[in-house]
């Protein structure tokens, strides 16, 4: 059999991590795709408000994010190095930090109306931009706490256990979406905010199936799951070093998706129904490729704790080439149907002629999406790598720059100052991630993350 297939950190060694992440992924992208459906279906205010509120609420989630997940590393590079008493003290750390975070999330709910009113979008979008960011605020916590918990098995490369309790999660969302907006079976009508609810249900089941598989009796035998819960200073200041600067590039670059959509918002509410609905099936592509790029990122982050860095390139090129194979599947679908996907999103309250306008800008606009896709394979699986390797202060300001200077403040100038319209806003979008992949793919290249250490010496 091949090496590339067979060998330590190859393409099965990928599969074996990754495709569970993908699978729990897509049930996730599913229960997202259903909720932009059934709202699609719903009105279009509710479509055209769903998408901005779920992602400004995802910006300030998604720093969490990136510093609790930063605990699947330590585990990881705990494990590479044969050192699984350590295990649980790191997870711990994760966990004091979300504590706070969840309190401050929601929190965030106070802001909504002063947030959503700096966008300038029509006033019945704002309003229910205000209800669904409000209730997902609220609900953070169980999706950060949740995700923290879910890295004692991912960064352990055992991600079937992640990958079983994200599909449940989308089993409880997907039903009560339906119920919920349309007040079906006796429930009542709540619309966009029985989105939200259904969302933030289906966020605390995951916590709980967590936290009853993480703390098990054998899991403390083995790793210290439940002893191993005190505060360790020393631990918690090298878990926010490198967590920190992952928080703030998972944020930005989120944060600069939601600026670019707030400027495409005020081009009118068909503008941003077309970009949101494109948004909701660039989901399919790019939301499994996140388990690539976990898996990308425990591969390498035990090889790193095994003091291989050999063995963690060999897996970050392993994982390009899956990604890659992935994304030129989907691809075909994004080129060639792109007129049957944007259907599925047609709402009630739509003339056929409204909608015909909106489906003529999505199939162009899906078709960038098919390019850009390619870019984002290599750029995400870059970004897991040299997550798992501990190089995240450059990946953070890497996103800082290209995010700003590349996305947000071009978009800003040609929509807002120059009246140029959607497509070279879009255009700005393909720069913004090609520019990305390729950063990104030059600093793996160069290799200056082999001498990097997370864990302290063994």
């Amino acid at each position: 059999m091949h090496p590339r297939f067979s060998a330590p950190g190859g393409v099965r060694d990928v599969l074996h991590v990754g495709l569970p992440l993908v699978l729990g992924m897509a049930s996730t992208t599913a229960m997202e795709f259903t909720d932009r459906v059934f709202l699609g279906n719903y009105s279009l205010t509710s479509i055209a408000a769903a998408l901005p509120a779920g992602l400004a609420n995802f910006v300030f989630l998604s720093f969490c994010f990136g510093v609790a997940e930063f605990a699947g590393v330590f585990v990881a590079q705990y494990t590479g190095a044969k050192q699984p008493e350590r295990v649980g003290a790191a997870l711990w750390q994760g966990l004091w930090f979300c504590l706070p975070a969840a309190v401050i999330l929601a929190c965030m709910s106070f802001l909504a109306p002063w947030l959503f009113s700096l966008a300038g979008h029509p006033a019945e979008v704002q309003a229910q931009e205000v209800e669904y960011f409000s209730i997902l605020s609220k609900g953070s916590g169980l999706a950060l706490t949740g995700m923290c918990l879910s890295t004692f098995f991912s960064g352990r490369g055992l991600t079937t256990p992640v990958m079983l309790v994200n599909m449940l999660g989308a089993v409880i969302n997907i039903p009560l979406d339906y119920l919920l907006i349309f007040g079906k079976w006796g429930f009542p009508e709540l619309g966009i905010r029985g989105a939200a609810y259904a969302t933030c249900s289906a966020w605390g089941l995951s916590f709980v199936l967590f936290a009853l598989l993480v703390f098990r009796r054998e899991n403390e035998r083995c790793f210290l799951v439940r002893s191993a819960w005190r505060f360790d200073r020393a631990l918690f200041l090298r878990f926010l070093r490198f967590g920190l600067p992952g928080g703030v590039q998972f944020a930005m670059d989120i944060l600069g998706f939601t600026l670019f959509l707030f400027v495409v918002g005020s081009l009118g509410a068909e503008s941003l129904a077309a970009t949101n609905i494109v948004f909701s099936i660039n989901g399919l592509v790019f939301l499994p490729m996140i388990g690539m790029s976990v898996a990308a990122s425990v591969l390498v982050g035990q090889a790193m704790g095994a003091k291989d860095p050999d063995r963690a390139n060999f897996s970050n090129t392993s994982a390009l080439y899956v990604s890659l194979a992935y994304t030129l599947f989907l691809d075909f679908f994004l080129v060639f149907f792109p007129r049957e996907l944007l259907g599925l999103f047609r709402p009630q309250d739509v003339s056929p002629e409204q909608f015909a306008a909106i489906l003529e800008t999505g199939v162009i606009l899906l078709r960038m999406v098919a390019v850009y896709c390619l870019f984002d394979a290599v750029g995400i699986i870059q970004y897991g790598a040299l997550r798992g390797a501990g190089d995240t202060r450059f990946v953070m300001l890497a996103m800082l720059g290209t995010s700003l200077g590349v996305l947000v403040l071009p978009t800003w100038l040609m929509v807002r100052v120059l009246g140029w319209g959607l497509y070279p806003a879009w255009v700005c979008v393909l720069a913004y991630i090609a520019g990305l992949a390729v950063i990104l793919r030059l600093r793996f290249l160069r290799g200056a993350w082999r001498g990097l250490r997370v864990i302290e010496p063994g």
